[in-house]
């Protein structure tokens, strides 16, 4: 699996990278948790590590943050090594999904405990403080209590008491995890606007795509102890270079089977249910060889008969609606393709249109064989 690139920002070109994780690795016994891992991060970027529970991405944060210490390799913080750094003289601040705060103590005491135990004088930690307060829009809050803050409220709390001692970098550990669903969209635009607004480098680890994909400007997807993948959260989405990113990031159709057919870059899949369809070959594909695609719901066209499809490039399906699936604007239909009882989930038109289909209606549907990838696989269906 391929190793990570330097995630370069337009403005960080030239520059010296914040983080350097060279070769790094981790294991407990036999079990390796980080498997020799490189990774640059740009300065002033806003980075995030993505992949399932257990793929080692919080080994690896807790690495930079200095709280173990890697096996093999190197992490470089501002250009200096961090070997034999310990965590509290590392340029580093952490926010945790739990956040830490300290519940006897007011919001300014909280925001101003690092610089505290740095030995700045009162009045200084009391400038700095309010400062910071009003950058995180808790302007006036230092002598309330932590309980009387709102989730969202604890969250810019915590967020301040790190970005008030300046540090290089600011790790954050699934730190929306704990908030309802409503709360944790509204953080996300107000975490991506922090990070705008002070320039600090963030590296944010989660499991959460939606979470990636709309905070960051560069991803890496982390997948048994290594990365898949490391680019733009549009990259990752449109083009993915393996079947675990094509299967992981976004709401996908995976349909496995064999190639039947491969004529230059496009692959004609056989299903053992008897489904076929075209795709793109990603990587070199044979006659024969175990193949896996990937057609994501917005890719696939859907009409009540065949002349609504227009020349969508594949041959029209026909399929009857099992379920329907309204979330707004991300609405959708499961369609059951009528030959193979291949189930297909496939979002429904913005606009409205399609929004009165009935489950157990008859459709059509169809996709451009460009939007459907295709890799090889170790197994077919």
């Amino acid at each position: 699996m391929p190793t990570s690139p330097a995630a370069a920002g337009p403005d960080s070109i030239g520059a010296r990278p914040d983080l350097q994780v060279e070769r790094v690795s981790k294991r407990y016994g036999s079990f390796t948790a980080v498997d020799d891992l490189s990774l640059d991060v740009a300065r002033g970027s806003f980075f995030s590590i993505l992949g399932p529970s257990g793929c080692g991405k919080t080994t690896l944060l807790r690495m930079v943050a200095g709280f173990m210490s890697p096996d093999a390799g190197d992490i470089r913080i501002g250009g200096n090594s961090m070997r034999a750094v310990p965590p509290n003289q590392r340029p580093v601040n952490m926010v945790f999904q739990h956040l830490a705060l300290f519940p006897m103590m007011t919001v300014g005491e909280n925001v101003g405990y690092g610089l505290a135990r740095r030995g700045l004088s009162k009045a200084d930690i009391a400038r700095r403080v309010g400062a910071m307060l009003e950058r995180v829009s808790l302007a006036g809050s230092q002598n309330k209590r932590i309980d009387q803050l709102s989730g969202g409220q604890k969250q810019r709390v915590a967020i301040a008491r790190s970005l008030v001692l300046e540090p290089t970098l600011l790790l954050l550990d699934e730190p929306l995890g704990a908030l309802d669903l409503k709360l944790r969209e509204h953080m996300k635009i107000e975490l991506k606007q922090l990070q705008a607004d002070f320039g600090t480098t963030f590296v944010y680890i989660t499991h959460d795509q939606s979470e990636a994909l709309v905070l960051s400007d560069h991803v890496a997807v982390m997948n048994a102890g290594r990365f898949e993948q490391v680019g733009t959260p549009q990259s990752l989405y449109y083009a993915p270079q393996t079947p675990f990113v094509a299967g992981f990031v976004g709401a996908t159709n995976a349909i496995s089977g064999r190639a039947g057919q491969v004529n230059g870059t496009e692959v004609t899949l056989s299903s053992s249910a008897g489904l076929s369809l075209r795709a793109k070959a990603m990587g070199q594909l044979r006659v024969g060889d175990a193949v896996q695609a990937f057609v994501r719901p917005e890719a696939v066209r859907l009409a009540r008969d065949e002349l609504g499809l227009g020349s969508a490039g594949q041959p029209p399906y026909q399929g009857q609606v099992e379920s329907l699936l309204f979330d707004g604007a991300n609405s959708a239909v499961l369609v059951r393709e009528t030959a193979s009882r291949t189930e297909f989930r496939i979002a429904l038109p913005q606009t409205g249109q399609l929004a009165d289909l009935a489950v157990g209606e008859s459709v059509y549907f169809s996709f451009d064989p460009e939007r459907a990838l295709a890799f090889g696989a170790a197994h077919a269906d």
